[in-house]
């Protein structure tokens, strides 16, 4: 009544074949096994993910540099608004400032002009003009430097003019218009 041999018969009478049946099934359950981990930590990393985040939401939790949702870098400290007890204080100091930040990139400062006539008419900001060198490589982080700190300074003009010598010769200085304003609050 039987038409072929069973599976017990078959592999009692081909041990090969029963190893590599035994081999391939122990091989999937340990995938199956591994895969399993692998997806519950998977889950378990996004579940710590979004609760760090809801904490930084909710703001229990100041938050980590380089996380999602986190600034790139620590805000500075020091007051929006140009110091000084007079209009012409607080433009002396933001031609300090800028002439700091040239220095800082490497260039000199050739002029500059302070603009205060404006101050009423333009909501208190104030303008300096400055003509200036610098290496072409340092232009960004110049005004990278102007524009990221405290006081709050703003870029209005920006004329750059190609260096006159050539890359071979090595001198790659440029010549850069640069107009910068920065709100001044009146000490009243």
């Amino acid at each position: 009544m039987t038409t072929g041999p069973s599976l017990p018969r078959y592999l009692t009478a081909h041990p090969a074949a029963a190893a590599a049946s035994y081999a391939a099934l122990i091989a999937a359950l340990l995938f199956a096994a591994w895969s399993g981990i692998a997806e519950v930590t998977a889950r378990q990393q996004a579940v710590t993910a979004a609760e760090d985040l809801l904490a930084q939401l909710e703001g229990r939790q100041a938050p980590v540099l380089g996380g999602p949702g986190a600034p790139a870098t620590v805000a500075p400290a020091g007051s929006p608004f140009l110091e000084g007890q007079t209009v012409t204080v607080a433009g002396a100091a933001l031609l300090q400032r800028v002439a700091e930040a040239v220095t800082r990139a490497g260039g000199n400062v050739l002029s500059t002009q302070v603009e205060l006539q404006d101050t009423q008419a333009k909501g208190g900001f104030i303008s300096v003009i400055a003509s200036c060198e610098v290496e072409q490589a340092s232009l960004q982080r110049l005004l990278y430097d102007l524009e990221s700190g405290m006081p709050f300074l703003f870029i209005e003009q920006l004329v750059a003019q190609a260096p006159q010598a050539t890359i071979e010769q090595g001198n790659g200085r440029m010549r850069i218009l640069l107009s910068v304003a920065g709100q001044w609050r009146d000490a009243k």
